[in-house]
């Protein structure tokens, strides 16, 4: 029974991952991410701002419909009806009015349009970030995982490893250095083992906070992450993402719907052409036929006609004018910033890929050696060639190389992920997941 005590520790260590398993239910990506486009506050955020700018074209548009107000102008009167607001007093009064020339009103309309494309491409740009937090998230949920097991099965050995310690110690082989570096191990492992668990439920928060979904009944599937694509060097990735990265597209269509609403400034100072048309039922008591030769005055009255209008002079509209060519010209230099940022981000993810793919065959490579390393010195120490703790030295080399394999394959993922995102390809690539 004197191994009953770290078996209890094993026991309270694994309890809340036991609970935690109980609890959750497989989540597949592609399953995540369509929770977390759907629940996000930063796609509910894009979505908005995008009905808003439809909201402002379509506002915009149905300037050229006819605007109708029905009133009435009552009031009482001494000597001649003077107006009320601008018309006769009246029982009943209808107007219309609509513009029929009117080039600065057609540019603004154009300059709404092109704002509801750009805060759609915005819209867009929104929803990959979510689908990049989202699988990285994911990805890094699945590396902890697997890291974990792997723990597990370390702390397992590194209990039996400081038991063996032990009795070498009371037999007078080893000496207390040793047993003092078998419990550094065991607490090494216990820290990890901490880290991995600390990790694990940050990430879980974060895909709760991303989907919806109970924190505790999240548990990552790495078999539905499809494998992502090859990535060729000699490929123009920065030309392509250039072309179909939402943040570019959307920073040139600002600037041309600001082009467009320079241009209505400018033409504010042109002649305009309006419909107008108005209905009044006059009434007898305000003295109307007083005024009137006898028999001429009615009270149904109407007129309809064109409302032209000469700008002649408005310094203040040129000066604005002049500001909104300025914001035009600074918005189409930011757009080529954009462009340019976005170019030389690609082409690094694009190397950094290379990089990161070399670097995980330099850990996959260092870790096999490890393996090999370690099962050769297991089978030495069976034949009596090698002592116990070549054999412990080994394996703790092949753990430490472990960890470091892992970490460059998740270097790797981010690091394409992000590539992924840039070229346009991320969603697509999502699509493929099981």
């Amino acid at each position: 029974m004197k191994h009953d005590w770290r078996f209890i520790l094993r026991l309270a260590l694994q309890l809340p991952i036991l609970g935690s398993w109980l609890c959750a239910e497989p989540l597949p990506l592609k399953r995540a991410v369509e929770l977390a486009l759907s629940h996000s506050t930063m796609a509910a955020i894009a979505g908005a701002d995008e009905q808003h700018a439809l909201d402002s074209y379509l506002e915009a548009r149905d300037s050229y419909l006819p605007q109708m107000t029905v009133g009435s102008g009552l009031g009482a009167t001494w000597g001649y009806p003077l107006s009320l607001e601008g018309s006769a007093p009246s029982i009943v009064n209808v107007t219309a009015q609509s513009p029929l020339v009117n080039f600065a009103l057609r540019d603004f309309v154009r300059a709404a349009r092109t704002d509801w494309k750009a805060s759609t491409v915005q819209s867009k740009d929104q929803r990959n970030q979510v689908i990049q937090d989202t699988v990285l998230s994911y990805a890094e949920l699945c590396k902890w995982e697997s890291l974990l097991s792997h723990l597990e099965e370390q702390q397992s050995e590194t209990l039996h490893a400081e038991e063996m310690v032990k009795q070498r110690i009371q037999q007078g082989v080893d000496s207390e250095l040793a047993g003092k570096q078998a419990r550094l191990a065991t607490a090494q492992v216990r820290l990890r083992m901490a880290q991995a668990h600390s990790a694990m439920d940050v990430l879980r928060e974060r895909l709760s906070r991303l989907t919806g979904l109970p924190a505790n009944s999240i548990e990552a599937v790495p078999e539905t992450i499809p494998p992502l694509p090859e990535v060729k060097q000699e490929d123009d990735l920065p030309a392509q993402a250039t072309k179909t990265n939402p943040a570019v597209e959307a920073a040139a269509d600002r600037a041309t719907a600001l082009d467009f609403r320079a241009h209505g400034e400018h033409r504010l100072l042109w002649p305009t052409v309006d419909f107008a048309a108005q209905y009044a039922l006059l009434a007898t008591f305000n003295n109307y036929q007083s005024f009137f030769q006898a028999g001429s005055f009615q009270q149904h009255n109407a007129t309809i006609g064109v409302v032209i209008r000469f700008p002649f002079l408005n310094f203040s509209q040129h000066e604005h004018a002049q500001a909104a060519d300025a914001d035009a010209l600074r918005a189409h230099k930011q757009a080529e910033d954009a462009k340019s940022q976005v170019s030389e981000e690609t082409l690094k993810l694009q190397r950094s890929v290379e990089q990161f793919a070399a670097a995980q065959d330099v850990s996959d490579l260092q870790y096999q050696i490890a393996q090999s390393t370690l099962e050769a010195t297991r089978t030495r120490l069976d034949a009596g060639n090698a002592n116990w703790h070549d054999a412990e030295d080994a394996r703790e080399q092949a753990d430490r190389l472990y960890y470091a394999l892992q970490d460059a394959n998740f270097d790797l993922q981010r690091s394409h992920i992000a590539l992924l995102r840039a070229t346009g390809d991320l969603q697509n690539w999502v699509q493929t997941a099981k």
